[in-house]
């Protein structure tokens, strides 16, 4: 029934001539915990389609609406929004969600209306792994991606890692691909701590961390990754780890996540984006254009959203229709240039391939945090990730 809903709402459209809408669906978490990652996410995709079009917002003559609706960060609302967005809302194609487990809960809904879904910026590797269909494609890094990058940077032969993470698919599926990752430089984790997603109070964690790495040898690092508030990092640093030898590491965050980095100069991870580290002509416009609308500078998620407004544009583009199979054809190998260069969707499992940044903290006069400098640029061909899906 729901297949049918949908094959007569396409045929409403193509009926209306052409120069009907082309729909989007923003389907992300606008409220909760992660509201600052949803609307840096939104401002993004809006840049993306804008900067894609020449700031006509149409596409061979075709006006763009978006329609945004909240998941709340709830998987089931999340599901039953898509189904909305599709069936109701005659969405040509859907953008979302914010949190790993809400995406999870939504792909189904993707391949029972036959509609893309384009994830960002939602993680874990699950999504395009063994959870993916081919209704699927994703924008934002996964959690291979930041595990692979990170395991460059602070990996080692004489490395010995501990990691805390959040107990859900981003924090999993993060800690899981990084030990994969590791296993490549030498290093080994010889502890895992996996807390509740909110948080706030991580004193018996760091005891069990440092319970557990104060009497191993080698250069001793505790790996956080983390999605949200609480401030881990900056609680356990005033826990003074480095009386056992412990440094923390982590990976890149949004700016206000930063504000932690600035008690820690010289720490190393890698980063997905900051704004003043990719060089080319998408990422001037970017930074230019959000300093001159925001006054602040365009945020971690801000690149991933215009990185999938500018996909979304090019694909249709590209298929000259936004029928699905066109789409699918269309994007299935494309290649598109967004804040961080270019990036490739991989045939196999719709991921974009994309840099990362090994970074260290620089702490620099006028910025109240610590500034991800710099260090090397991880490219595509830097970056063995694994095809998850069994495609």
């Amino acid at each position: 029934m729901k297949k049918l809903v949908a094959a007569i709402s396409a045929l409403a459209s193509m009926a209306g001539g052409a120069h009907a809408d082309i729909t989007i669906a923003h389907v992300y978490g606008k409220t909760g915990p992660f509201e600052a990652y949803a609307k840096q996410s939104h401002d993004g995709l809006m840049l993306g389609l804008e900067y894609a079009t020449g700031g006509t917002m149409q596409i061979d003559g075709e006006k763009i609406v978006v329609i945004e609706k909240d998941t709340q960060l709830k998987p089931e609302l999340g599901k039953a929004l898509l189904a909305e967005a599709y069936g109701d809302d005659g969405a040509d194609i859907a953008v979302g969600p914010v949190s790993s487990g809400v995406a999870l809960a939504m792909l189904p809904v993707a391949e029972e209306y036959e509609k893309i879904l384009l994830v960002e910026p939602a993680v874990a590797d699950s999504i395009t792994g063994e959870n993916w269909n081919r209704y699927i494609f994703r924008t934002a890094r996964n959690s291979s991606q930041d595990a692979v990058a990170n395991a460059i940077a602070i990996g080692g032969p004489n490395v010995r890692v501990a990691t805390l993470a959040q107990d859900y698919a981003f924090g999993r599926d993060g800690v899981a691909a990084f030990k994969e990752a590791l296993a490549t430089t030498g290093a080994q984790v010889v502890h895992e701590e996996y807390v509740p997603t909110d948080a706030t109070d991580f004193t018996a964690a760091a005891e069990r961390i440092f319970n557990a790495m104060k009497d191993v040898e080698g250069e001793k690092k505790l790996f956080i990754i983390w999605a949200g508030g609480g401030n881990p990092m900056g609680k356990i640093n005033a826990m003074d780890p480095g009386r056992y030898g412990i440094e923390i590491a982590t990976g890149g965050n949004i700016l206000a996540a930063l504000k932690a980095y600035k008690d820690m100069p010289g720490m190393e991870g890698a980063t997905y984006y900051y704004y003043e580290i990719p060089r080319n002509p998408v990422n001037d416009w970017l930074v230019k254009t959000h300093f001159e609308r925001f006054g602040t500078p365009p945020d971690f998620f801000t690149a991933g959203g215009m990185a999938a407004g500018i996909a979304i544009v090019e694909a249709i583009r590209k298929a000259g229709s936004t029928e699905t199979e066109a789409l699918i054809a269309a994007m299935e190998g494309m290649e598109f240039q967004t804040p961080k260069g270019r990036m490739v969707f991989r045939p196999e499992d719709h991921q974009a391939l994309q840099s990362m940044y090994h970074f260290r903290t620089e702490i620099q006069e006028g910025k109240d945090y610590g500034v991800p400098v710099l260090v090397r640029e991880l490219g595509i061909e830097d970056l063995p990730i694994p095809i998850r899906n069994g495609r």
